[in-house]
């Protein structure tokens, strides 16, 4: 019986003890490349396969606010190749939005850490007449049909602060969503649509070239990246307070040592004087943390969106 106990434990050892020498490393975006999380995959991925001594390859699984490319980790083997970059989308709006995803947020994931919190940022298109967000609230309120919004996708940050928005200004707006973000500030740039709320990372180029204009970040505070744009507070609407956040994630049942090993390799880079650069200029607000805490804090998170889900009557 030992003898047979000792074979029967001996390939899982064998396998745990290999990683990640075996095979490539997928890391899974379930947006459109070009977003805020393939850029800072992108990043994390180029450090991180330096560190392991394997290759990282980023694998945009774009569709369904995240839902697509987060399922796709929720079912691959449990053994450290299949990783996800995972979002407030994935694992606290989208869980409160349906309740028939299918993944469970908590239960099919490991997390690993928590990356990084991110403003979002109300934009309208150069062309658009509007320079406040108080002329755009009187816009939204006074045309025959509500004014459309566009955003990453159904379930994303950049939906949920328009329907905050919507909620606190009684403006009268549309949710268009889009595959990514980099899809949907295009059209805004393009004049197709004339609205949308995006992310810092994605919206920071396109407002410096003069493509599109900010009009308020999402959070309590000013950005770091867009420290000239005010906040919703500032801009007329007090209390407005939404923030997208990375992080990254694993199968559920992936073996303990590979997500310590990946938990320090991470803490390492982000850590590193030109990483810490990128992400601020990105304004990507980085916290140190643990795998525990990081659980703790997405369990707050769904129960936060939970609420507001409830409270905006918002429907998928």
């Amino acid at each position: 019986m030992a003898a047979a106990v000792c074979i029967t434990a001996a390939p899982a050892v064998s396998a745990q003890d290999e990683w990640p020498r075996a095979k490539p490393i997928r890391l899974v975006v379930p947006f459109a490349a070009g977003g805020t999380s393939d850029i800072l995959a992108r990043l994390l991925a180029q450090q991180l396969q330096l560190r392991l001594g394997q290759t990282v390859v980023v694998e945009n699984k774009a569709g369904a606010g995240g839902v697509i490319g987060a399922d796709a980790v929720a079912k691959a083997a449990a053994d450290g190749y299949t990783l996800l970059l995972g979002t407030v989308a994935s694992h606290a709006i989208n869980p409160a939005l349906q309740p028939k995803l299918p993944y469970d947020a908590a239960k099919d994931f490991t997390p690993v850490m928590l990356l990084g919190s991110i403003s979002n940022v109300l934009l309208v298109g150069a062309g658009q007449p509007v320079k406040t967000v108080q002329e755009l609230v009187q816009q939204a309120k006074a045309q025959a049909a509500p004014l459309p919004f566009a955003s990453a996708g159904t379930g994303s940050s950049q939906h949920m602060s328009g329907e905050t928005f919507k909620l606190m200004t009684g403006a009268r707006l549309t949710h268009v969503p889009y595959k990514g973000s980099a899809p949907a500030i295009q059209d805004v740039i393009g004049g197709q649509i004339p609205m949308s709320f995006e992310t810092t990372v994605v919206a920071l180029p396109h407002i410096r070239s003069g493509k599109v204009r900010a009009l308020a970040v999402t959070s309590a505070q000013r950005s770091k990246a867009l420290p000239d744009v005010p906040t919703m507070a500032e801009a007329g609407v007090p209390g407005f307070d939404v923030s997208s956040w990375q992080a990254f994630y694993a199968p559920a049942g992936t073996p303990p040592p590979i997500v310590k090993r990946l938990h320090e390799e991470l803490s390492e880079i982000v850590a590193m004087p030109e990483v810490k650069a990128r992400m601020d200029s990105l304004g990507v607000d980085h916290t140190p943390n643990t795998p525990e805490q990081f659980a703790a804090f997405g369990r707050d998170e769904l129960a936060k969106w939970s609420r507001v889900v409830k409270q905006a009557k918002v429907q998928p």
